[in-house]
């Protein structure tokens, strides 16, 4: 492999090389063969770095940078430092490029066009650019520095650092050992992270649960399974009007609001939202879950007082306040795929969903946002929370149901 002369052209008087023979295909060979039951490049990596030191390379502190299609997270960063039995993983947001503690760094430098950065850490090497992490990794006790590209397929690129805490950092030959690496190391990596971007994706889009149903191999139409769960269907009020008379941009930052508020608190107590339908969202706490329906009211309780806090931001701007209505339900519902020959949506349907929507659309009609049936209440136990509003007709059902609102 080329290695470029900014690598090579800095041999230290009186540093350790590795011995003539030494070569990197023991690990590429274990990289290759031996690694294809580990499902995290994290744990590959730092087996790496600890396999490096065996070699005799003096690998201190080790970095993987990777972007990465989340909503939330522009990419995130992979740490092992010596004696570390399990990595440190920290995700960055979107803007960071525009920080200047990412457009002075090595990163940057990088991904502007730089083949390799290389920084020897000690007194006498040369000036350093004044890159604030070369002040923390001196502080760390480290004297070298080395990153590189890591090549993915279709010009697809992440980052690869290492550094040294020997005096004199590392000899060339042991750069030369670490640039031999990186094919390999960027086709496990490849692998592992496409399998994370996946689940990542089928997470954002699906939800959880759906998508370690659907990696497991349940996309077949039809396939499923009956649960019992606490149902909870949200919708906001006059959102046609809104759409209607607000600017584009403007009705998409409400509706990111309003799903924030109400979304959140759903997954911090365990519920799994299924579907967001325009301005609406389908949630089930599973029942497999003792506490679901405390959960779902704590939710419920948290979403409200978000909202409350959105509608005073609403109407600093000029806004109406937010309405919104909520049907709350318990019951079995079908749970997996149904859809076209090759268009399937991982959901739930059953008549318990139905009570819950006709609940939601009920609360138009009484006037109050958060409408219960008697089921879920009794199974809740939190009658004494409630106001009974007696018995309602809904919609397509034959007999009302009693129905309490929060």
């Amino acid at each position: 492999m080329q290695i470029p002369s900014s690598v090579t052209s800095s041999l230290r008087p009186g540093s350790t090389d590795l011995l003539p023979g030494d070569s990197s295909s023991g690990i590429v060979e274990w990289l290759l063969t031996e690694t294809r039951n580990e499902r995290f490049i994290d744990n590959i990596f730092v087996e790496m770095c600890d396999k490096l030191i065996e070699a005799g390379v003096p690998v201190s502190r080790g970095t993987l940078h990777f972007r990465t299609l989340h909503p939330q997270w522009l990419g995130a960063r992979i740490l092992w430092l010596t004696g570390m039995k399990e990595a440190e993983i920290r995700t960055f947001g979107y803007g960071v490029e525009d920080t200047a503690q990412y457009r002075n760094s090595p990163i940057n430098e990088l991904n502007s066009g730089a083949a390799v950065v290389r920084q020897h850490l000690e007194p006498g090497f040369g000036d350093a650019p004044p890159y604030p992490l070369y002040d923390e990794l001196r502080a760390e006790g480290h004297t070298d520095y080395v990153a590189w590209h890591l090549e993915h397929t279709l010009g697809k690129r992440h980052i690869i650092t290492f550094a040294s805490d020997r005096p004199g950092g590392f000899s060339d030959s042991e750069i030369v050992f670490l640039a031999e690496l990186l094919p390999a190391f960027a086709l496990v990596s490849e692998i592992r992270l496409k399998n994370r971007l996946a689940r990542t994706l089928l997470e954002t889009y699906v939800g959880p649960h759906a998508s370690e149903q659907i990696l497991a191999g349940a996309t077949t139409r039809g396939s499923g399974v009956t649960v019992g769960a606490a149902i909870l269907i949200c919708d906001l009020r006059d959102f046609t009007g809104i759409s209607d008379m607000w600017p584009r941009d403007d009705v998409i930052e409400l509706l990111n609001g309003y799903f924030d508020a109400m979304a959140e608190p759903i997954e911090r107590h365990g519920g799994e939202i299924l579907k967001f339908m325009g301005d609406g969202l389908l949630a089930i706490f599973p029942l497999s879950n003792a506490n679901a329906c405390h959960d779902l009211l704590s939710a419920i309780g948290e979403a409200q007082a978000a909202m409350a806090a959105l509608n005073e931001e609403n109407v600093k701007k000029g806004h109406a306040p937010l309405g919104y209505g909520i049907g709350v339900h318990v019951g079995d519902v079908m749970y997996g795929n149904i859809g076209s020959r090759s268009r399937l949506d991982f959901t739930v349907i059953g008549p318990a969903v139905n009570i819950a929507s006709r609940l939601e659309s009920l609360t138009k009609e009484l006037k109050r946002p958060v409408l219960l049936s008697r089921a879920f209440v009794e199974m809740a136990g939190c009658q004494a929370q409630l106001k009974n509003l007696g018995l309602h007709p809904l919609r397509g059902l034959g007999e009302p149901i009693d129905v309490f609102a929060l």
